[in-house]
């Protein structure tokens, strides 16, 4: 077993690998994803209502749950909205 990576943190370990924007990206959209979930099930919004309340699919909120596909802002903002949160960006 290589000890290459040995004491070295994950951040150091996916820079290395040339993936670390890319699972940072990752793992953002599914914690914004977890978030929105989260926040229906406090409001009990069903993914149905939610659709509605958008003015779109249920396979649209689909899209906006999965934490896989690519959202616009728009998008997330009006999600974000309609369950009583916002969406605060920021560049670090």
């Amino acid at each position: 077993m290589s000890k290459k990576h040995m004491g070295s943190s994950v951040d150091d370990f996916l820079k290395e690998e040339g993936i670390f924007e890319e699972a940072q990206a990752q793992a953002v959209k599914e914690v914004v994803a977890w978030q929105l979930a989260e926040a229906m099930k406090e409001k009990r919004i069903s993914k149905n209502r939610m659709a509605t309340m958008l003015k779109t699919s249920r396979s649209q909120v689909d899209r906006l749950l999965n934490g896989k596909d690519d959202i616009t802002l728009g998008s997330l903002q009006r999600a974000a909205a309609m369950v009583g949160r916002r969406v605060s960006i920021e560049l670090v």
